[in-house]
């Protein structure tokens, strides 16, 4: 009996990220940043502070959901970079025991040989499920892949 053919794994280095939650999120920033300069030169009767406000308002909004659309996960020969919302890590693939994404879990979790779990929000199924689930799969082969390599060299 032969095994099931193997789906290819990517080649090195690709980027797992959420697109159409980033498109979304970048339409959703330049359409309310453009909306409030708009209120606040549309309106007469504001003062400069206040037109300053509205304009402001809109850039700290915006600069939230651009901070929102940052997630990615990056898988290279040497391992695997995690950037979150507001953190980085870099993991060697020996590092990366499981690649767990279950139903309801809003993004992938990365178990970790030192007992811990990292969340790796560049791989999420909020607005795109099929595609989590084929970028989960594909982070799980290269590691499994590259976490063996990295286990026989030691």
């Amino acid at each position: 009996m032969s095994a099931a053919p193997q789906p290819s794994l990517p080649s090195l280095p690709v980027t797992f990220r959420p697109t159409r939650t980033r498109i979304v999120l970048y339409t959703v920033a330049i359409a309310q940043f453009v909306a409030l300069a708009a209120i606040a030169l549309a309106l007469p009767k504001l003062s400069g502070g206040e037109r300053f406000s509205f304009v402001a308002t809109g850039m700290l909004v915006g600069a939230v959901l651009l901070l929102l659309s940052r997630p990615k996960v990056v898988a290279r020969q040497e391992g695997v970079t995690v950037v979150n919302l507001t953190t980085k890590r870099e993991l060697a693939w020996a590092q990366v025991v499981r690649v767990n994404l279950r139903l309801g879990d809003p993004w992938v979790h990365l178990d970790l040989a030192d007992g811990t779990s990292l969340p790796a929000m560049g791989i999420q199924p909020g607005i795109a499920r099929d595609q989590a689930i084929r970028d989960a799969r594909a982070l799980r082969d290269l590691t499994e892949k590259h976490g063996a390599l990295d286990h026989t060299a030691g």
